[in-house]
Parts: C-alpha cells; structure tokens; sequence
C-alpha cells in the first residue's frame, strides 16, 4: 500500500481502525425484503423483514449469483436465515427514505409504511426502485459477526431509469 508521499504506514488490524478505513468508501444501496411467516403449531407468526444493505454485489453471471451480507445480530437475520427468497431493490436517488426507514430495527417495517405490495412467494417489492431481483436463497455463510447470503436471481424487474443513491461517510448522497 502506497501513498502519494510513500508507502503507507501499516498497523495491526483492531475494530475502531477497521471502521474508519472503510467508513471513506461508497456503497451502493440496496433494500433486502423478506417475507414473514403465519404462527402455526406453536411458532409465532414473524412479520416480513427487511434491511438496508451496503453489501450488495453480482458474484457470477453463469450460473447468475448475487450476495449481501448481513449482521448475525440484525433484527432481520432470524427472517433472513429461514427465508427460501428474497427480494433485493436496487433504489433510486430519492429514494434515501425508504432506505433509512426499512433500516431501522422495528419488529413491522412494513405496518405503516406505503409503497409496497406482496410479491411472487409473498415477498415484499418496494414500489419506485431502479430494478428488483426475486432470488432464491441458495447459501448463507458464516462470516465473523455476519452472514454473508449468496442467492440466485430467478425473476428480475426494471423500474425506472435513473441514478442510484450511495452511502458515502455515514449518510446517503446521489451519484
């Protein structure tokens, strides 16, 4: 690793550090929906989850794989490690609220927020995204304090042409 000035100083690896290097770099978002599950001999019903992810990324194009990760800790992780599918939105500029309200940890994301309908398997799409990908969930892998969950597009929906939105520095800006 290389600086204008010279080579960068190196230091060993601890969390604080970690974040701050990363912190810089923009992402793409992304909302990541699941359906819920009715309560049945026992189980309680769990609602539709979804989170907001930075992780999103294509892995293959033969066969067509995409992945995201997700905290083990998320209120969305029990939702996402039983789910068969998945949605994944790739928004919009102007589309930060969605993002920022699908993003925090209530137990119904969906309850009070329009703009949304039921999908194929019950899945959520999100109204007004740049694209959906409807994937099927075919591995989740331990990843340190996450997941990281490698689907397979088997439905895909172009919304509307338009930029997409990044998280750059903590907060969401336009490309």
């Amino acid at each position: 690793m290389t600086t204008m000035d010279g080579p960068a100083e190196l230091r060993p690896v601890d969390t604080d550090l970690l974040q701050a290097l990363l912190h810089p770099q923009a992402a793409t978002v992304a909302v990541v929906t699941t359906p819920g599950r009715p309560a049945r001999r026992g189980r309680p019903a769990l609602p539709p989850a979804a989170f907001t992810a930075t992780s999103f990324t294509a892995v293959s194009l033969e066969p067509p794989l995409v992945s995201f990760c997700l905290g083990t800790a998320s209120s969305s992780w029990p939702a996402v490690a039983r789910a068969e599918h998945v949605a994944v939105h790739l928004l919009a500029a102007g589309q930060q609220g969605v993002a920022r309200a699908l993003a925090v940890g209530s137990p119904d994301r969906f309850a009070a927020r329009p703009g949304w309908s039921p999908g194929p398997f019950g899945v959520p799409l999100v109204d007004g995204a740049l694209a959906v990908l409807l994937c099927r969930v075919a591995h989740r892998v331990p990843a340190g304090d996450h997941a990281l969950v490698i689907a397979t597009p088997i439905a895909l929906g172009a919304g509307r042409d338009g930029a997409p939105p990044v998280h750059h520095r903590g907060a969401f800006s336009a490309v």
